[in-house]
């Protein structure tokens, strides 16, 4: 983090505090980035939105009061009037979590049993439907790393898996989907606590886009044993991959993670090795899955 922008993200934390009334001194940036992190004192964490996301914190706020009402463990927002706008960017306040580590597939699989069981919300939490496919096309289209012929592959697989989408089988009964649940937005307190985290791609759909997420960890990524996968599906009592509609969604989160490498990759040079890799997985140039691919950076 250069200190240009640790001190241009401090002046929008200072017009937060002020107006949340909590004080900035201490204050210690946690992370900078597509959101900036910072933490107060009295166990405060502040989360500042990137531009344009004033509906994101907003549900934010909303699910994470909705999940305390039905004792989900959650990430909890502070109970003030919030998010607060600055310029084009949205603050929220949370209470900072205890110490803790990245959660189990166990421990994931719990979690999203509890909120998949959750019943229908009766008040409106600003949620839309689960749209799969929201940036793609940009990233694709933006990605300087691409060759038109291989750009051009991906369009049209794009549009292959918008067609498969359209047409999903009967699936699980449809609720308030976490939406970006992987073990990383889970956090276990060293009491054995698992809270959920990060509530910004909350959206209602299918519960199997959930459960994907942990089938692709093992299937494609090989970051998940047969025996930690079957254990996930053992406790929340499912297995997705059993379900006729699983390859597209499988399709779907492999080519966000493709379209997410050549992102990096254009802002990135040393990232395009892996970017083009991963599209010559799925192109099937490098035989069956898991494709072990390792963090695009």
């Amino acid at each position: 983090m250069t200190e240009q922008r640790v001190a241009a993200s401090f002046t929008v934390l200072q017009r937060v505090a002020a107006a949340a009334g909590v004080s900035t001194a201490g204050a210690e940036p946690i992370r900078l980035g597509e959101n900036d992190l910072w933490r107060l004192p009295n166990k405060v964490v502040v989360r500042i939105a990137r531009p344009g996301q004033q509906a994101a914190a907003a549900r934010e706020i909303a699910v994470t009061r909705w999940l305390a009402e039905h004792k989900v463990p959650a990430v909890r927002p502070l109970p003030i009037d919030q998010p607060i706008r600055v310029n084009d960017r949205s603050a929220t306040l949370w209470e900072e979590l205890p110490p803790h580590r990245p959660g189990t597939g166990g421990e994931l699989a719990s979690l999203l049993k509890a909120l998949h069981e959750l019943p229908q919300p009766t008040h409106d939490l600003g949620l839309g439907r689960l749209d799969p496919f929201v940036r793609l096309t940009e990233r694709i289209n933006a990605a300087s790393a691409l060759a038109d012929h291989d750009r051009q592959w991906l369009l049209n697989h794009l549009a292959t898996l918008r067609q498969q989408w359209a047409a999903l089988p009967t699936s699980l009964a449809e609720g308030v989907l976490h939406g970006d649940a992987w073990r990383g937005n889970v956090a276990v307190s060293v009491t054995g606590t698992a809270y959920l985290l990060d509530f910004e791609r909350t959206s209602l759909g299918p519960p199997e886009w959930d459960l994907t997420a942990t089938a692709v960890d093992h299937q494609t990524l090989g970051a998940l044993s047969s025996t930690e996968y079957e254990h996930f599906c053992t406790v929340y009592g499912h297995d997705v991959m059993t379900w006729p509609g699983y390859p597209t969604l499988r399709g779907i989160r492999e080519l966000r993670k493709v379209t997410f490498a050549f992102q990096i990759a254009s802002e990135n040079p040393t990232a395009a090795e892996q970017a083009h890799h991963r599209l010559a997985c799925i192109q099937g140039q490098r035989g069956p899955r898991p494709w072990r691919w390792p963090p695009a950076a």
